[in-house]
């Protein structure tokens, strides 16, 4: 069967072809608007002066029996390469005066073409159906395609797709393709229930929550669970994003909306999914108010009427998604609106096993690959990272010409994901390699000597992604709760690397910027968020929050500003002499691991420990003092 034509080519296919038609009868026409109306004595004279082009056209109308003549006359205008420029005439004959005006022409030798008129239409009307014609076009085009699926102004009407979730689909995702938010699908559960027996709710009188707004970190599965809600309900499911609402003409926004809570009545029961719904729900005071802008306002306000108010929405259950909640207006989450937050956290050691085996599912891997090592060392990585880095193991395992993913490739794809690719091509001198040697050293040192801190998992001098080596610490499992020793342990090991240089060097370079960044992140937060600070206890200190247009309190003066900065500096001053002091006492176990570094370029974290506690008999403290 040949391939059927999409909306919106269709419709540009049938103007295109109107088009074409309304012009080869324009041009068809002897009568159009740019013919020369020429009088008999005009005509004349033309004769006289040879501008008469051959040859000469007599149409006798067969209807009203007017005789006129057509073709081409010279003008006085000159063209490029200086002949005349020529244009249409018509000339009407007069009845029983036009034998002289055929013996002048005859005399001057022109021939004269006799045609019957093949258009059995006067020239008025013609004039009349091109004026209908184009109007007729015009309706068709802003009028009836003014909102129609892909019309070429389809400004009014919804963009949102409708999906198929019905049992015949194959292709639709149910609640065993989601993985590793097992508390997220409890609570959606009951929406399926009622999707599916809505009568066993209303016989109790319960009511269903009108809408469920899933919260949670990008690339948590937020689409993917209200995907898998309708294909365990088998309903129609609307899918569309919050920026699709928005136009460059105002009210647009608001139309569409109409139209798909209209579309979704019809269908009901159906899910409509907004995904992003930050782009549309923020706050009405605020952003909006400062910008002047009031387009996505009145978006917000048909969506809030279409979901409770006057009129019955009964079986449209609306599910939305957003990372930005502390920015949607406090009217889209009250009671009869969005009734349930839903939170999709990242998704916990057990939660990462049950990932990596339903996206490993069509990967060959090798006997030696342990997915469930995988999910310890990704803490913090969300299902779409931990795709990401099935895929990447993947794609490395093709490279090298591997027959399955072994635990090689895994690891070194989850280095790449979280660090960066290794750029070995990249030359530097034996100099800087050594200076890169003694700063991980000095980086790794620490790792291992202060217990607070997280196990060291690989330091390398090989450049990784923006940097020219890395130290690299895994948690062993999930930490829900960081202490403020960890925290002064991590300032000590950023402190390392430059204090290890400089004891190499006697010089120091550029190298410590992003630890001097992590090291003042810290202590900043240990004053301004976390309380952790002796003087001034406890207390919080929160910046303004990026999402939103009104700073949160408690603010702080310029006064209290400066003891904060004051209080930052103390904190890192600690923690470099506290550094500096813990290396001098194990320099000689840090020459080692540098040499070793040289040598190997990369080590595992057990190594290293394996070597720092055979470079010496004494056992150095790493115990971290406050």
């Amino acid at each position: 069967m040949p391939k059927k034509l999409k909306p919106a080519v269709r419709s540009w296919l049938i103007i295109a072809l109107v088009a074409f038609a309304f012009f080869s009868m324009y041009k068809m026409n002897p009568n159009r608007p740019n013919t020369r109306d020429l009088t008999q004595i005009e005509f004349f004279k033309a004769i006289e002066a040879g501008k008469i082009v051959e040859p000469v056209v007599r149409f006798v109308d067969r209807d009203d029996g007017v005789t006129f003549l057509t073709g081409q006359i010279e003008t006085d205008e000159l063209q490029k390469d200086g002949s005349p420029v020529k244009e249409q005439y018509r000339v009407n004959l007069v009845p029983g005066e036009n034998e002289g005006l055929m013996n002048d022409l005859f005399a001057a030798q022109i021939k004269v073409v006799v045609k019957e008129q093949k258009s059995p239409i006067s020239p008025f009307v013609m004039q009349l159906l091109f004026f209908f014609g184009f109007l007729a076009l015009f309706y068709w085009i802003f009028h009836r395609k003014m909102g129609g699926d892909g019309g070429p102004f389809g400004f009014g009407k919804s963009r949102a797709k409708i999906l198929n979730t019905s049992e015949e689909n194959k292709k639709a995702i149910s609640f065993a393709d989601v993985a590793g938010i097992d508390e997220a699908k409890e609570e959606v559960q009951e929406i399926v229930e009622f999707l599916k027996e809505p009568s066993a709710f209303q016989k109790l009188g319960g009511k269903i929550p009108k809408g469920v707004l899933l919260v949670g970190p990008p690339g948590t599965g937020k689409t993917l669970l209200a995907k898998a809600i309708a294909g365990e309900a088998k309903v129609p499911f609307f899918a569309i994003s919050g920026s699709d609402f928005e136009e460059m003409f105002v009210g647009v926004g608001a139309s569409r909306m109409r139209d798909m809570f209209a579309e979704a009545k019809k269908r009901s029961p159906c899910i409509v999914f907004i995904d992003e719904i930050d782009s549309i729900g923020q706050k009405r005071t605020g952003a909006s108010a400062l910008t002047g802008s009031h387009a996505h306002e009145q978006t917000l306000n048909t969506m809030l009427v279409e979901m409770d108010g006057f009129e019955p929405n009964e079986g449209v259950i609306v599910i939305a998604a957003t990372n930005r909640p502390d920015t949607l207006d406090s009217a889209l989450l009250r009671p009869g609106r969005f009734d349930r937050q839903v939170v999709v956290e990242l998704p916990t050691l057990k939660g990462r096993e049950e990932i990596l085996s339903l996206h490993g599912k069509k990967i060959t891997f090798a006997e030696d690959a342990d997915l469930s090592r995988v999910a310890r060392g990704t803490p913090g990585f969300s299902g779409a990272d931990l795709a990401n880095l099935l895929n990447e193991a993947a794609l490395m395992a093709v490279r090298k010409k591997l027959d399955a993913v072994d635990m090689q490739t895994l690891e070194e794809a989850r280095d790449k994901v979280l660090w960066g690719r290794e750029r070995k091509s990249s030359g530097y001198s034996q100099t800087d390699r050594e200076t890169t040697a003694w700063h991980e050293a000095g980086h790794a040192l620490l790792q291992v000597l202060l217990k607070d801190s997280d196990p060291l998992h690989k330091v390398t001098i090989i450049p990784r992604g923006r940097a020219l080596g890395a130290t690299m610490s895994l948690p062993e499992k999930d930490v829900l709760n960081r202490t403020k020793k960890h925290f002064l342990a991590e300032m000590r090991i950023c402190c390392g690397g430059r204090i290890a240089e400089e004891l190499f060097t006697g010089d120091i370079s550029t190298g410590a910027c992003q630890d001097i960044a992590q090291a003042t992140s810290i202590a900043r937060d240990m004053i301004c968020r976390y309380g952790m600070s002796e003087k001034f206890g406890f207390q919080a200190f929160q910046e303004p929050s990026q999402f939103s247009s009104e700073p949160l309190s408690p603010q702080f003066s310029e006064a209290t500003s400066r003891e904060i900065d004051a209080e930052v500096k103390r904190l890192i001053d600690e923690a470099y002499a506290e550094a500096k002091k813990l290396i001098e006492e194990n320099r000689d176990k840090l020459e080692v691991l540098a040499k070793t570094l040289v040598e190997k370029e990369t080590m595992d974290g057990r190594d290293v420990e394996e070597l720092i506690k055979g470079a010496a008999a004494v056992e150095q403290p790493n115990e971290v003092s406050e």
